[in-house]
C-alpha cells in the first residue's frame, strides 16, 4: 500500500553506531495485563494531559510481503525504536532493531523511516546530523536489517554522496530495489543532481541504472522498475521542469517547465503510471478540487473526466496495490480522513470492519502480498484502540497490541466535525472537540488554529494531539479549518491568499467562532483562550496582539512573530521565490507580532525548541525581547520557554510532555476549566 512518498537529504556516513541495545523491548499484547478494573478507572475519572502525548506502544506497522512478519514503531521510556516480531510465533516477543528518535545535535544518527525488502529485509533510512557551517542538515543512508542473521548491512553506501536513501521501486521476489542517490565517485561538482542504481538487498552492492543528468534533481520509476520520469525546481524563478520517456531506452524530454505564482495550483506530477501505456494517474486541481485524472505523459492532457473525486471535497490521495500497478482505493476527507477502497477484497474487508469496531472506526493500514493478513487500526475517534492482525482466510481476527496499555480501549473525548459561518458570510468547517465529563453548556474554549496555513486541515480522526487533552481538563477545543486551509478547494484556500487575508480575515475566522458558539450557548465567549504551533503559534500571539479583548489567554508554539524576518530566512534558505510563500499582505510589519509590542496583549506563553530547523529561534527571542522593551513582565505578562532538546516536530516525550503541561498551568492560571459558579466538578485525576 503506498499513501505517500518521503523525500530525504544525505550525506555519506562513515560509521553507525548503535546505543540503544540496553533498552527493554515491549512485547505483543502486553495490555493484557491491565485488569478491566483500571480500564472503568480510566474512563469514569480523568486522564492527565501528559498521557495523551507519550510514545505508543505501537505505530505504523508494515507487515512483511508473505505475512510472517511485523515491524512496527514502539514507545520505551519516553523514546522510540523500531522493533521486529514473528507472527507465526509472537510468544518470542519483539526484537530491537534501532533507535528511531529524532536527531538532535550534530554527529547524532538515528533511524527515520523503514520498509520491507522481500521476507527477510527491513531496510531504514539512517540520518546523521551534521554542522555545514551555516547550519545544520539531515543526511540519510540506508541500512539493512538482515532478520536471518540479525546483522546490519550498509546499502550502496560506496561512492554515495549528498543524497542516498529514496527507494523508487522494490522487487521483491528478487530482493533488488531501485535508489536514487547523489555520488562522488567522479565529482562533487552534482551534487544535488542524482543518478538512479541497483540494489541487492542481501549484500548491499549496487550497479547503474540512470546517470545523472545536468536538469534532474529528482527521478521517477513505474511498477516495473524503469525510470520513466525527472523532475527539478529553480530556488529563485519557481519554474519546476518535468522530464519524461516513453519506455526504457528512450530519450527523456521536457514536457512541463513553469511556475505557480498562486502557489494554488497542482503540479500535473505522475503518481502511478498505468502499465503498457504513456499514461499515468495523477492529482489535479483544473475543476477547482483536487480529482484524480489519467494524463497522457507525451502531451500533459487530462483525460476530460475525473477518475474518481470527492464532491465538495479534495482527494487526498491515491491507494495502490502491492506491486504500484494499479489503484485499490482512495484517501478521502470530508471532515473526516478515510480510505475508500475500489478493490472488491478490501472493500469487503472493510465492511467486515465496520460491522465489528464500527462504521468507521477501523482502518486498514497495511497487508501482505496475498492479501491473507491484513493489520487493522482499531479505535477511530471514539477510543484509544489498537491494532489488529485479520486473517482473511480462517476469518479470524485477533489484538496485536493497544496504541496505550494504561489506556487500552478507553473512551476518548467526542470530536465531531461542524460547520459555522463567518462574519463574512463565508462557511468554514471546524473540528470540535467536546470535554466528555461536561454538558455541553456555558463551557470555556480553546480555539486551536493548525499548522501550515495553506493546504494543511484539521480531521476528526487526524489531528494535531492537543485536543484530547485540553477537552479532557474540561475545555471544548475547536479547530478551525479557516480559510486557507487544504481540503475544500482551491478557491478556498485562495481566500487565505487574498490581500488582508494572512493575519487579518484569517484571525476573523478564529475570532468568529465566538460569536457561533456563544450564541449556541455551548461555550463562554468570555472564557476563551487561543494555543497553536507553528502557524497556529503565530495565530495565537497575533489573536494575544490584536485582539487581547478577544482572549484571556494565548499559547504560541514555535511561531513566525516578525515576518520580514522570516521572508528574509526564506529567501536565504528556500530561495527567492518561496519568499512570497507565505502570501504576507502589502504590510508584513503590521501583521508581525513582535513589531507591535507596544499596546494590551493577552498574556502569552512563548514554547521555542532551539534545534527548530523551520522556524528560526530568533522569531521567538525577538518577539521575548521586544515584549520586555515594551514593559511586559515576565511571569504575568508572559512566560517564554526555551527546550534544549526541541525541535519542530517535538519528537521526544519530556519536550512533548512539557508542551502540553505547560499550556494547561497557563490555562489554568488564566481561564480554569472549572469555577466555582460551574454547576459540576473535576473529576478525579486517575494515577498512573
Amino acid at each position: 500500500m503506498k499513501l505517500g512518498t518521503m523525500m530525504l537529504r544525505g550525506v555519506s556516513i562513515l560509521t553507525l553506531s548503535i546505543g540503544t541495545a540496553t533498552l527493554a523491548i515491549p512485547t505483543m499484547v502486553s495490555a493484557q495485563t491491565v485488569s478491566k478494573q483500571d480500564i472503568v478507572v480510566t474512563a469514569n475519572g480523568r486522564i492527565p494531559v501528559g498521557e495523551f502525548v507519550k510514545k505508543a506502544n505501537m505505530r505504523n506497522p508494515r507487515i512483511s510481503p508473505d505475512g510472517s512478519k511485523l515491524a512496527y514503531l514502539a514507545g520505551k521510556d519516553g523514546r522510540e525504536v523500531l522493533v521486529l516480531v514473528d507472527l507465526k510465533n509472537p510468544a518470542v516477543g519483539a526484537k530491537l532493531i534501532l533507535a528511531a528518535d529524532e536527531a538532535r545535535d550534530s554527529g547524532d544518527r538515528t533511524m527515520s523511516r523503514f520498509r520491507w525488502v522481500g521476507n527477510n529485509h527491513v531496510v531504514m533510512t539512517i540520518l546523521s546530523r551534521e554542522d555545514l557551517g551555516s547550519g545544520v542538515g539531515d543526511f540519510g543512508r540506508l541500512v539493512a536489517y538482515d532478520v536471518k542473521s540479525g546483522k546490519l548491512v550498509q546499502q550502496a553506501w560506496r561512492g554515495a554522496g549528498a543524497n542516498a536513501s529514496n527507494i523508487l521501486y522494490i522487487d521483491h521476489d528478487k530482493g533488488e530495489y531501485l535508489l536514487e542517490r547523489d555520488a562522488v565517485t567522479n565529482s562533487t561538482e552534482r551534487w544535488g543532481f542524482p543518478e538512479v542504481v541497483r540494489v541487492n538487498v542481501e549484500d548491499g552492492k549496487h550497479e547503474m541504472v540512470q546517470r545523472t543528468n545536468p536538469v534532474v534533481r529528482s527521478w521517477s520509476a513505474d511498477s516495473k522498475g524503469v525510470v520513466r520520469a525527472g523532475f527539478n525546481r529553480d530556488r529563485d524563478n519557481g519554474k519546476v521542469r518535468m522530464l519524461y520517456r516513453t519506455g526504457e531506452g528512450d530519450n527523456f524530454k521536457t514536457v512541463y517547465n513553469e511556475a505557480d505564482s498562486s502557489f494554488t495550483e497542482s503540479l500535473p506530477a505522475p503518481e502511478v503510471f498505468i502499465p503498457g501505456t504513456n499514461k499515468a494517474y495523477v492529482t489535479s486541481n483544473r475543476d477547482g478540487f483536487d480529482k484524480v485524472y489519467t494524463m497522457d505523459m507525451d502531451t500533459m492532457t487530462l483525460s476530460s473526466q475525473p477518475v474518481f473525486e470527492t464532491k465538495g471535497f479534495d482527494v487526498q490521495g491515491i491507494i495502490t496495490d502491492f506491486d504500484d500497478e494499479k489503484i485499490v482505493g482512495y484517501r478521502t476527507f470530508d471532515g473526516e480522513m478515510r480510505n475508500v477502497f475500489i478493490d472488491p477484497d478490501l472493500a469487503q474487508i472493510q465492511i467486515f470492519m465496520d460491522e465489528i469496531f464500527g462504521k468507521n472506526q477501523a482502518a486498514i493500514v497495511d497487508y501482505d502480498a496475498s492479501l491473507r493478513n491484513v493489520v487493522v487500526a482499531a479505535g477511530g475517534n471514539t477510543s484509544f484502540g489498537g491494532f489488529y492482525l485479520y486473517d482473511t482466510q480462517a476469518a479470524s481476527i485477533r489484538l496485536l497490541d493497544w496504541r496505550y496499555s494504561k489506556l487500552q480501549d478507553a473512551p476518548l473525548n467526542p470530536v465531531v466535525a461542524e460547520w459555522y459561518t463567518a462574519s463574512d458570510g463565508t462557511r468554514i468547517q471546524a473540528i470540535v472537540t467536546y470535554p466528555r465529563h461536561r454538558d455541553r453548556k456555558n463551557l470555556p474554549v480553546v480555539v486551536m488554529p493548525h499548522g501550515g496555513p495553506f493546504g494543511a486541515l484539521s480531521a476528526t480522526n487526524q489531528t494535531e494531539p492537543w485536543n484530547q487533552p485540553l477537552a479532557e481538563a474540561g475545555y471544548v477545543v475547536i479547530q478551525p479549518n479557516y480559510r486557507g486551509s487544504g481540503g475544500y478547494g482551491k478557491a478556498f484556500i485562495k481566500l487565505g491568499r487574498e490581500p488582508g487575508g494572512y493575519g487579518k480575515r484569517m484571525q476573523d475566522d478564529l475570532n468568529d467562532l465566538l460569536t457561533v458558539y456563544g450564541g449556541k450557548g455551548i461555550i463562554d465567549p468570555k472564557r476563551a483562550c487561543i494555543m497553536g504551533w507553528s502557524y497556529g503559534g503565530y495565530a495565537a500571539a497575533r489573536g494575544a496582539q490584536r485582539d487581547p479583548e478577544v482572549w484571556k489567554c494565548a499559547i504560541a508554539g514555535a511561531g513566525v512573530y516578525d515576518m520580514p524576518l522570516m521572508n528574509q530566512w526564506d529567501k536565504n534558505n528556500l530561495g527567492r521565490f518561496s519568499e512570497g510563500f507565505q502570501a504576507t499582505s502589502e504590510d508584513p510589519e503590521a501583521i508581525s507580532s513582535a513589531r507591535n509590542t507596544g499596546g494590551p496583549w493577552s498574556p502569552i506563553l512563548i514554547v521555542a525548541g532551539v534545534r527548530d530547523q523551520r522556524i528560526p529561534l530568533e522569531q521567538s527571542r525577538t518577539l521575548v525581547s521586544n515584549l520586555k522593551s515594551s514593559g511586559k513582565k515576565e511571569g504575568t505578562d508572559f512566560r517564554y520557554i526555551e527546550q534544549p532538546k526541541g525541535t519542530h516536530n517535538l519528537p521526544y516525550d519530556d519536550v512533548h510532555m512539557q508542551w502540553i503541561e505547560e499550556a494547561e498551568k497557563w490555562l489554568a492560571k488564566y481561564n480554569p476549566a472549572y469555577i466555582p459558579s460551574d454547576p459540576d466538578k473535576a473529576p478525579k485525576l486517575v494515577e498512573f
